[in-house]
């Protein structure tokens, strides 16, 4: 191939790498961009100073390393507080979404810290904050697998193991994050059971991912599913290819990636830089290998293990195209006890476009948590048998 076919590809294929490469997360094609008015090279030292200012993704903890059942290794950070900690208080460990990593927990980092001020004031809390498999410095697993989210949720059990031995914990998922902490409770209910005190899920869904139309007609929506699957494969073998077009086409991903994350136009541009960053910095054979767990998803019945006994918290944006409101409604309909809030004006990453409402919300669970049930969850591992009352106990958990 000569070279300046080679760039043409790459262009074509960045085009397609930034619709699709979000797409897999819910983006479709054929959003219309935001008219451009100023000139490329002053938009590019733009980013540049944005990304030498911003403080987001700035926080760090101790790092650690669990091992999953495969060998994988998954890198996960701990916050230890300062000051002292409420007996039998909880540990939070925080699961980010798909094509993002664990920095996207950056404000609700910064107010369990007690860097920035919340109405109620945050607990001072232990908290671990991982990276998924393929994201950020966790590692990638075998090349070409198909990765689903019951994989995931096996993944998280090894870095709870590794990370919160012992004692109580809440579990705080976001999107596929959310999926991750359905899936734990699928295959270890009798974790949950015995260690998990309480559950927060944000801008996630139990299931029927396959009839989310991205805010596009339906006819749109059915044709974006199904070309999808085949045009991220042809993507992901020419992975060095796509990379150059994304940075080729900046522009076109900074319009998606507004209109797919944020729910408003008045984001803070060091925010919505921060989520380019995160966002592109997956390889998008990893978006790939990805993508199918989505059609896949099912964990409703799962949720059941999250009953009525523990806080919980559902929370989703109004405005959010990749998992609706609606997603949400259908989980506190099988989750009644639990508190349901819809923001408004939020789109599908809540916790960066509106802080303080996520912040807020996740205080009072915390607090509620500790009030009420942290000082008396079992200290144990979580690995005896155990079933449900009335029903035979599960088998020993591998």
């Amino acid at each position: 191939m000569r070279d300046a076919g080679g760039r043409g590809w790459a262009r074509r294929a960045g085009v397609a790498g930034a619709v699709l490469g979000l797409a897999a997360a819910g983006v479709a094609a054929g959003v219309a961009v935001e008219r451009l008015t100023v000139h490329r090279a002053v938009r590019h030292r733009a980013r540049l100073a944005l990304d030498a200012a911003g403080p987001y993704g700035s926080l760090r903890g101790t790092p650690g390393r669990a091992v999953a059942d495969d060998g994988t290794e998954l890198y996960y950070e701990t916050d230890e507080p300062e000051g002292a900690i409420p007996e039998g208080a909880p540990t939070v460990v925080f699961s980010h979404g798909y094509c993002l990593a664990q920095d996207v927990w950056h404000f609700q980092r910064a107010a369990l810290r007690g860097v920035t001020p919340t109405a109620p004031p945050t607990p001072a809390l232990r908290a671990v904050y991982w990276d998924q498999r393929g994201h950020g410095r966790s590692g990638r697993g075998r090349a070409g697998e198909t990765v689903t989210i019951d994989r995931l949720g096996r993944d998280l059990k090894a870095v709870l193991d590794a990370a919160v031995p012992t004692g109580p914990v809440v579990l705080v998922g976001h999107s596929m994050g959310g999926m991750t902490v359905m899936a734990l409770a699928h295959h270890h209910p009798g974790y949950v059971a015995e260690r998990v005190a309480a559950v927060a899920l944000l801008g996630t869904s139990a299931g029927n991912l396959t009839e989310v139309t991205f805010g596009l007609p339906a006819a749109g929506a059915r044709a974006l599913r199904r070309m999808a699957p085949g045009v991220l494969r042809t993507l992901a073998a020419r992975a060095d290819l796509v990379e150059r077009g994304r940075r080729a086409t900046a522009d076109l991903f900074t319009g998606l990636v507004k209109r797919y994350s944020f729910g408003g136009r008045d984001v803070d541009p060091g925010v919505a830089r921060f989520a380019e960053r995160l966002i592109e910095s997956v390889p998008v054979d990893v978006v790939a290998d990805f993508y199918p767990a989505f059609a896949e998803h099912d964990k409703t019945d799962a949720l059941t293990a999250f009953e009525e006994g523990r806080p919980a918290l559902i929370l989703t944006g109004d405005r959010d195209l990749l998992t609706p409101r609606e997603h949400s409604e259908a989980m506190a309909g099988v989750l009644p006890h639990a508190d349901l809030v819809v923001v408004e004006g939020a789109g599908h990453l809540v916790m960066l476009e509106h802080p303080e409402a996520v912040g807020d919300r996740l205080a009072e669970l915390l607090t509620r948590t500790i009030h009420t049930h942290g000082h008396t969850a079992p200290p144990g591992s979580g690995d005896r048998p155990r079933g449900r009352p009335g029903e035979p106990a599960e088998p020993p958990e591998s």
